[in-house]
């Protein structure tokens, strides 16, 4: 058999650009640390899960403390980003609002690794990493208030953000269902659920 590394063999799958890598190494340590705990999986395994050596991975990420940071940050980033978006383009605060649940149901359903690592181990990022992930989801919230505010303009603000954090305790319980309703069937009962919590919110006396 002749040498696979020859000029002659068959050309090699090239290799995936870094960037995609990067995203690779902190999918595979979500689903990982969801699983096990972020003490609970060594760095060998992540690295044997994504295909890589340690020295590759470190070049990435100085350790997991980092990792982690990271990626609750990128996740807390997007989700704040996505909700600025909407509320710039949507022509109405019931479309925003209508937006601003698709975008919550959407990471509730695809990320659960996500919602279960920032749930269990939030705490092991280190300072200023939290304080930083915990000002973007402050900003997250805050979106939503604006939004709501303008639908119910005689709603207490506290009462507005009260009800938010509320739904999205309802809309992040997905880890703790998943496999039970597929997401076509999950997404209009969550929608639905989201609303009436909305509702009996800002009616409440």
């Amino acid at each position: 058999m002749g040498d696979v590394t020859s000029a002659s063999a068959t050309p090699s799958t090239p290799a995936r650009p870094r960037r995609n890598r990067r995203a690779e190494i902190l999918e595979a340590a979500a689903r990982l640390f969801a699983a096990r705990g972020f003490h609970g999986v060594p760095i060998e395994e992540i690295c044997g899960a994504v295909g890589v050596s340690g020295p590759a991975l470190y070049r990435h990420f100085s350790g997991k403390e980092a990792l982690l940071a990271e990626m609750l940050l990128d996740v807390s980033s997007r989700l704040r980003e996505s909700a600025v978006a909407v509320a710039t383009s949507s022509p109405g605060p019931e479309q925003s609002l209508d937006a601003l649940l698709d975008v919550q149901i959407t990471f509730a359903i695809e990320q659960p690794a996500l919602i279960t690592v920032h749930d269990r181990e939030l705490g092991n990022v280190p300072e200023p990493h939290r304080r930083q992930i915990r000002r973007l989801q402050r900003l997250y919230v805050e979106e939503w208030v604006t939004v709501l505010a303008e639908l119910h303009p005689t709603c207490p603000a506290a009462r507005l953000r009260a009800a938010m954090h509320a739904v999205f305790g309802l809309l992040n319980s997905t880890p703790h269902s998943a496999g039970e309703l597929a997401g076509g069937d999950m997404r209009p009962l969550l929608r639905v659920m989201a609303r009436a919590a909305i509702d009996a919110a800002v009616n409440a006396r």
